[in-house]
């Protein structure tokens, strides 16, 4: 009688293979696309063993990196990201630069699960062989990216991506998580939507090195430079910037293609200006500093949910919290001093 089950020696031979930090490397940095994948989801991985082959992988890679122009795109609801990303991203690789997407799609609150349908939106751009789209759950990181965001475009650069897009959840208050990991921020905004200046934060335009208005295409056309003057006014009203970078104001069309080579113009006219003032390489210097202390309090943080005298005591303190029987500042100072106690 035949049997479908398998051998325990079928099933060792038909598991992936694990691969070492060096085949990681070289896979990536030869632009395979299966190892870069593969070594993405190694990145995203929270599995302890992960983490220490993760920094392995990038220790080894990192002479590497570096090449590629960052960009970060964000906008409101509505605005048509993933319409423009397309558009936009085949403009690029039709000037036969390599480019990376790196998508950020919103995580449930209530499951953790996320859609990821950054990959099918963007169909065409994700068939291109001069494209790579990799779309990530936001998780519960704020800022609009992922937790691994940065790891992620340092594989891509690795990989020998040209140009890195990283197009974030949405624009709300934290969204802005973004501008400290790339070189140049892209806000996208729609015309005749109501109260233009009214529906977005101050923080977020003022962060912004250009404003690129959407579907300003038939009847938007009108609307869409009457928005660019708004929009060109109201950042004359902010204090100018130490690089002497004057945030540009673009109209566009996705569906017909318009206005996208404007929009190319001016992010490599904003490279260009950064490097000769010699603030490109000092603002990555910058983020390089803030991405490790960042870093330091992300693993403080698990370090401490994972301290045996601190788990034992938890439940007991975060009861006495929510009946109302301890402050929360009480709680959680003695959490910490369980934290700095030595363990038996």
């Amino acid at each position: 009688m035949e049997t479908n089950v398998l051998s325990q020696s079928d099933m060792k031979y038909r598991r992936k293979k694990r691969l070492t930090p060096e085949e990681y490397a070289k896979g990536v940095i030869d632009g395979n696309r299966v190892i870069l994948s593969r070594a993405i989801t190694l990145i995203e991985s929270r599995h302890p063993d992960d983490l220490i082959l993760a920094e392995k992988v990038l220790e080894l890679i990192l002479p590497y990196t570096g090449g590629s122009l960052r960009v970060g795109i964000t906008g409101v609801p509505g605005v048509g990201k993933s319409t423009f990303i397309e558009s936009f991203g085949k403009y690029i690789t039709s000037r036969s630069l390599k480019l990376a997407v790196l998508t950020i799609d919103p995580s449930s609150q209530i499951s953790g699960g996320s859609i990821l349908g950054d990959k099918t939106r963007m169909e065409e751009l994700s068939n291109d062989p001069l494209a790579y789209v990799r779309p990530s759950a936001a998780g519960n990181a704020l800022g609009g990216v992922n937790h691994k965001t940065r790891e992620t475009m340092l594989l891509c650069e690795a990989a020998g991506f040209d140009v890195i897009l990283i197009e974030t959840v949405g624009v709300g208050q934290s969204e802005t998580t973004v501008k400290g990991i790339v070189d140049f921020f892209l806000l996208l905004m729609l015309a005749g939507a109501g109260d233009e200046l009214q529906g977005i934060k101050r923080g977020i335009m003022e962060m912004a090195d250009a404003i690129a208005i959407t579907k300003c295409d038939n009847d938007n056309v009108r609307q869409g430079k009457l928005a660019k003057a708004e929009y060109q006014n109201a950042l004359h009203l902010f204090p100018p910037s130490e690089t002497g970078w004057s945030p540009k104001v673009m109209t566009c069309s996705s569906l017909q293609n318009e206005g996208l080579d404007k929009v190319l113009e001016v992010i490599l006219s904003f490279e260009k200006h950064m490097k000769s003032k010699g603030y490109f390489e000092a603002n990555r210097q910058q983020q390089n500093l803030h991405w490790m202390h960042e870093t330091i309090d992300n693993y403080l943080k698990r370090a401490f949910i994972n301290n045996p005298n601190v788990t034992e005591q938890m439940d007991t303190l975060e009861n006495e919290v929510i009946q109302n029987k301890l402050p929360a500042i009480a709680g959680a100072r003695r959490l910490i001093e369980l934290f700095n106690k030595k363990i038996d």
